[in-house]
C-alpha cells in the first residue's frame, strides 16, 4: 500500500496560549487495488525542524451515511493542541466514508444479527496504519515510539492497531472506545455486546502494545459493566489494558475529549501511562 500527498490547502500558524504550531490539511492518495480512495487529514505540530514524536488521533463513526457524510476535519482540537504542546506531531486522518474524505465505507459492523465488530475494527486500522506509513516519510517526524489514540469507534480501531503489533507503535491510548452503542438510539443498549466482549479478547490474543482505557461511569454507549468486561477479557487473553472508569462528565461522558476542561482530568492520567512506556 503506498501513499502520495496532496497538499490541498495552505500551511497555517496559530498562536495561543504558550504554543505556536503549523497546521496542513493534507490529501493522501491510496494506490491499491480497489477504487482510488484518499484520505483527508490534519497536521499539528510543534515549531521547527524536528524530528518529532507521532501521535495518530482518531475520529468515531455512525451507520448513518448521512451523518458520516457530515463529519469534520478535525474532532478533539483541544485534546491535539495539547498534545502538540507535549511535543508531539499530531496527525487527524479523516477516515474513507467520512466527511470531505468521501469514497467506500470500509468499516461497517454489518446488521446487528451478524455485527462483525473485529472486521469492522480492521478496516479502520488499515487506515491508521496507511497514515503512519505515509508520516514516518517525513522528515520533521521521528521514525519510531508512535501513540495511537482513538475515542469511540477510533479507540476500537486503535485497539484493533494494537492487535497488529506494528513494529513502530509505542503505546495505545482508547477514549470510550467500542462499536454497536447505543443501538437504535437507545441508552445503554449495545447491539451485541457479547461479540463485542469477544472482539476484545481476539484482539487481545496478539496484542502486545501496551493499550491505556479511558471510559466513564455517565457514557451511555458503552457503560461501566460493559468497558469492564471488555478490558477483562482482552487481559485475560493475555494483552495489556491500563484500564480507568473516571467519573461522570456533564451529561454524556461518551463525548469527554471533546471538551477543554475535560484535559486536566486525562492528562495526569496519560502523561503517567506514556512515562512508564516511552
Amino acid at each position: 500500500m503506498s501513499w502520495a500527498p496532496q497538499v490541498i490547502t495552505d500551511s497555517g500558524q496559530w498562536a495561543g496560549n504558550r504554543l505556536r504550531f503549523a497546521r496542513d490539511d493534507t490529501r493522501l492518495r491510496n494506490d491499491i487495488e480497489r477504487p482510488l480512495s484518499v484520505l483527508l487529514s490534519t497536521i499539528l505540530r510543534p515549531p521547527g525542524d524536528g524530528p518529532f514524536p507521532l501521535l495518530i488521533m482518531n475520529h468515531g463513526t455512525t451507520m448513518s451515511a448521512m451523518q458520516r457524510a457530515d463529519f469534520p476535519m478535525l474532532e478533539f482540537e483541544a485534546a491535539a493542541l495539547w498534545f502538540v504542546n507535549q511535543g508531539f506531531v499530531v496527525v487527524a486522518p479523516q477516515r474513507t466514508g467520512h466527511g470531505e474524505t468521501g469514497g467506500l465505507f470500509f468499516e461497517s459492523q454489518r446488521l446487528c444479527e451478524v455485527a462483525n465488530f473485529r472486521a469492522a475494527g480492521l478496516a479502520a486500522a488499515g487506515n491508521i496504519q496507511a497514515t503512519i506509513n505515509y508520516m514516518l516519510t517525513q522528515s520533521f517526524v521521528r521514525q519510531s515510539n508512535v501513540v495511537v489514540l482513538g475515542q469511540s469507534a477510533g479507540g476500537w480501531s486503535s485497539l484493533a492497531l494494537a492487535s497488529l503489533n506494528p513494529p513502530t507503535v509505542r503505546a495505545v491510548i482508547d477514549f470510550v472506545g467500542g462499536r454497536g452503542g447505543r443501538f437504535e438510539g437507545k441508552p445503554n443498549n449495545n447491539c451485541q455486546p457479547d461479540h463485542l466482549v469477544e472482539a476484545a479478547e481476539k484482539f487481545g490474543s496478539t496484542a502486545r502494545i501496551p493499550t491505556l482505557w479511558i471510559y466513564l461511569e455517565n457514557d451511555t454507549f458503552f457503560g461501566p459493566a460493559l468497558s469492564k468486561r471488555m478490558a477483562a477479557a482482552w487481559r485475560a487473553a493475555r494483552g495489556s489494558a491500563e484500564y480507568h472508569l473516571l467519573p461522570p462528565f456533564g451529561e454524556e461522558g461518551h463525548f469527554f475529549i471533546d471538551y477543554p476542561d475535560a484535559i486536566p482530568i486525562w492528562a495526569p492520567i496519560v502523561q503517567k501511562f506514556l512515562a512508564e512506556h516511552p
